[in-house]
């Protein structure tokens, strides 16, 4: 067995109980894993430092001295232990507010220590919180280099897993590889690349003797991180495109050019022509299609996602739309019965709130090929939707679908059927190269013609005077006015109370006005019912949570408020403010918030006045965020997470990633030349079964 295979518990410190913790807090079952734990920062712990030196604003700093005495302040919970410690230059106190029976019987006075910690003031003096303490070495034993920080919970510090005991695990673990572990990449990258070994890397990460050996280190195992995950899906997209004959439309006929001559009033934008050919050339290709359409809301891809589904009637083939909501499905189904009312074109809606009769006609005409497109939410999925012949797939808003769902598309046809996939939330380049580096990637980065940019205003949460004054002639105007509060799971029963709230001071504030609510936990006919009135301008405001987010159109609606705008992220917010402006008048979309804000909040707000591009939004969102799971990355068929590289901050090493990656599967497509068995042994290992999912992107 690979040594790298061993159990964790095996590994000299951990045993059986220390195991079981991490295995639940951290997934670490082998001595492999536990190597792949990187740490999280470093300190220089080679430099001493004089007590007179500290200031507040220090990181973690070393001190060379003795505990002149001990002191207890406080009773029971509040009760803390102090050691009054000095180098000579001046007096800090050390402070611990847990194990002080433990403390006190193992430190003595006028001993000479190394002290470890980060100093803070507290009053006039400086102290510091629970340091480690060391005793004093010779010149020639102090640790030299950096040491390691690594990232704990509060039931392994429970357990005597802090960062400390952490490093010493590690250090164990090293001592029992008795060889060079085997390398992971092939020896042509890593000679071309100038990469450190592997076994080399891993040693640096965690006991790195300077910063020039640890940014090795680093570079070396984010590039293999990225680079097999690159791998994985470009290996796949080009075996799928070898091997997966995909339904040929070889025509564009008298469905398509009907609807384009008389139903089209307005000149479709250059992008919308060029994301149209696209699709285009890839139905007729005989290759089966996979692509992400992304456009900013209001760009015009419903349209695009239209004309595509009757090139497919022109073939002979039946379409399907997934909507992630009833509201969303409701409102597409609106759209095509509106556009298609007199072509001939079958149409229908398939929901949870289908009634029975309704349900089996709409399975009968589906299977006879009689109904030629149908519209719905995951209910398309259930086993019971059989097609007569799915030739076209198109998923609206997709990341709010699980692969699973995603997949069971694909079983509808023997062949399987084009999937386009659309979203309105714009993916930066690095993300949309990591998460759907598999699907052919379209854009809609023009707004039709007639729109105006939506203006975004920001106002104070105690200044609602002017804001009521500037929504009152907003709404004297004919306008209609959305107001949004925020959800959030973990708050969710006083969000709820906030929106009730909400809703009876916009009541009491507008009593000439017609006011209305909705929020999640309405059942579908009552929302529908709020949405219908609000549509049909039967109330001029909607008190809402964010259940209105994705894709609710109502041209008639020009001004967005959204409170508490500061708990909102910068994709939210933008597909929020995107729900109005989609009309010919200005929009406006203001924002609430307390005048305290963190520096990051503050800096979301002045990205969202200043622009409304939102691949600018994304990429800055991703910036301050970070890019946590991937938009969802267990969803998202990516089988490995990232351990080390930030797809923000790496994006230089991505893109070389993708570089080696493409060159290798240009080659080497099912990775079989001697050099590259050890890639795909590796890709195996990361993949374990998770991998087909990557197919639907």
């Amino acid at each position: 067995m690979n040594i790298l295979q061993t159990d964790i518990k095996f590994v000299p410190g951990v045993g059986p109980k220390k195991a079981e913790i991490l295995n639940k807090e951290l997934d670490i079952f082998t001595l492999g894993d536990l190597l792949r734990y990187y740490p999280y920062r470093y300190v220089d712990r080679s430099r001493l430092y004089y007590a007179h030196e500290i200031d507040g604003a220090m990181p973690y700093i070393q001190l060379k001295g003795k505990i002149t005495a001990f002191e207890t302040f406080g009773e029971g919970r509040k009760k803390r232990l102090v050691a009054h410690f000095t180098d000579g230059t001046g007096f800090v106190d050390l402070v611990w507010f847990q194990g002080l029976k433990f403390v006190e019987s193992k430190y003595r006075t006028n001993t000479e220590y190394i002290v470890f910690g980060k100093p803070a003031l507290f009053g006039k003096k400086y102290n510091i919180p629970h340091p480690d303490i060391d005793a004093c070495l010779s010149e020639d034993d102090r640790p030299e280099g950096l040491f390691a920080f690594y990232n704990t919970t509060e039931k392994m510090k429970s357990h005597f897993l802090n960062s400390k005991a952490m490093q010493k695990i590690i250090g164990n673990a090293f001592a029992i590889l008795k060889e060079q572990m085997p390398e992971s990449l092939s020896p042509d990258i890593v000679a071309a690349l100038h990469l450190m070994p592997l076994h080399d890397a891993i040693e640096n990460i965690h006991f790195p003797k300077n910063p020039i050996l640890l940014r090795n280190a680093e570079y070396r195992l984010k590039f293999e991180e990225l680079f097999f995950i690159q791998l994985n899906i470009l290996r796949y997209s080009a075996d799928k495109k070898s091997k997966l004959n995909g339904l040929v439309f070889k025509k564009v006929g008298l469905y398509l050019n009907t609807f384009y001559e008389k139903h089209i009033p307005f000149e479709l934008t250059n992008a919308q022509k060029r994301v149209i050919r696209e699709i285009r050339q890839d139905t007729a290709s005989g290759k089966q299609m996979n692509r992400l359409l992304q456009g900013d809301v209001g760009s015009g891809k419903t349209l695009v996602a239209l004309m595509t589904m009757l090139i497919a009637l022109d073939n002979g083939f039946q379409s399907c739309l997934m909507a992630p909501t009833e509201i969303l499905a409701t409102q597409h189904f609106q759209t095509f019965s509106e556009w298609l009312s007199d072509m001939g074109v079958s149409v229908a809606l398939l929901t949870g709130s289908t009634k029975k009769a309704e349900r089996e006609r709409i399975h009968d005409a589906l299977q006879s090929g009689d109904l030629q497109i149908l519209i719905g939410t995951h209910a398309l999925i259930e086993d019971t939707v059989q097609f007569h012949n799915l030739g076209f797939v198109v998923i609206d808003e997709q990341h709010r679908f699980g692969v699973e769902q995603r997949a069971r598309l694909w079983t509808k046809n023997e062949r399987p059927p084009h999937v386009l996939v659309m979203t309105a939330t714009p993916i930066p380049r690095t993300l949309a190269m990591t998460v759907y580096g598999d699907l052919d990637l379209s854009v809609i980065d023009e707004l039709p013609p007639g729109r105006k940019a939506i203006q975004t205003l920001r106002r104070y949460e105690k200044k609602r005077g002017a804001l009521f004054d500037f929504l009152r002639k907003e709404i004297q105007r004919g306008r209609q006015v959305y107001i949004v509060y925020p959800l959030i799971e973990e708050s969710e029963k006083i969000d709820l109370q906030n929106l009730e709230e909400g809703y009876r001071q916009i009541s009491a504030a507008f009593p000439e006005f017609a006011v209305v609510k909705m929020h999640g936990r309405m059942k579908p006919a009552e929302k529908d019912e709020v949405m219908q009135k609000f549509i049909a301008n039967e109330a001029q405001i909607m008190v809402s949570t964010t259940v209105i987010e994705v894709g609710v159109n109502v041209p008639n609606a020009s001004v967005m408020v959204i409170e508490s705008a500061q708990r909102f992220g910068l994709s939210q917010l933008h597909q929020l403010r995107g729900r109005v402006g989609r009309g010919a008048e200005q929009s406006y979309c203001v924002l609430i918030t307390p005048y305290e804000l963190s520096a990051d909040t503050r800096r979301r707000m002045e990205i969202m006045t200043e622009s409304n591009d939102g691949f600018f939004i994304a990429e800055a969102d991703l910036k301050l965020r970070g890019p946590g799971d991937l938009e969802g990355t267990q969803q998202s068929g990516i089988p490995f997470s990232l351990k080390i590289a930030d797809i923000v901050r790496d994006s230089d090493i991505l893109y070389r990633a993708r570089e080696v990656a493409s060159e290798v599967i240009e080659k080497d497509l099912r990775l079989e030349q001697p050099a590259h068995l050890v890639l795909k042994q590796q890709l195996s290992r990361l993949s374990g079964n998770r991998y087909e999912w990557g197919r639907i992107g």
